[in-house]
Formats: C-alpha cells, structure tokens, sequence
C-alpha cells in the first residue's frame, strides 16, 4: 500500500475557493482504480494549511492518477507543498 500525507499551503483568504476547486479532483481520485482513500482538508489552526490524506493500493495506480495532477491554476495558488509518499508493507498475521 501506498500512503500519501502532508500539507499544502495557499492563501488564508483563498482557501475555501481552492479545497472547492478541487471536489472534482477528489472525485475523480476516489473513482481511480487502486484508491483506496483520498481526501483534502482544512486545518484547524492554520487557515492557509490545506491536509493531504491518500492511500493506494499500489504504486502503479498512484502514479497512473498522478498524469492528471493538478491544473495550472491550482499549481499556480500553492504557496507551498510539504507531500511525503510511503510504501507500507502488511505483516502476516
């Protein structure tokens, strides 16, 4: 499994327009082949903090909805991405 976590920060102000920008992208991600989770949300504290949430069942399907990424405008309003990716292996139980 692959998971995927970390913020992303835009304009405090602009926030709420950009997390609505991107409903069609969290769509589209849910539907993806191999999602297993997928979610944007609004920090708490810092009104400029957007949280990233995703987990995959692989690698290959990450990276499959990864060659649609994000449009130029959204590219355009980040002020910051702080992203890290995992692979998490199961253990047997």
């Amino acid at each position: 499994m692959i998971v995927v976590a970390g913020a992303l920060t835009v304009d405090a102000d602009g926030r709420d327009a950009y997390l609505q920008g991107c409903a069609a992208v969290v769509s589209a991600a849910r539907s993806a082949q191999g999602c297993l989770d997928f979610a944007l949300s609004p920090d708490l504290l810092e009104p400029g903090r957007i949280n990233v949430f995703e987990r995959w069942d692989s690698e290959q399907d990450l990276l499959r909805f990864r060659g649609s990424g994000p449009d130029d405008g959204q590219r355009a309003a980040l002020l910051g991405v702080q992203v890290e990716e995992w692979t998490v292996v199961e253990r047997p139980r």
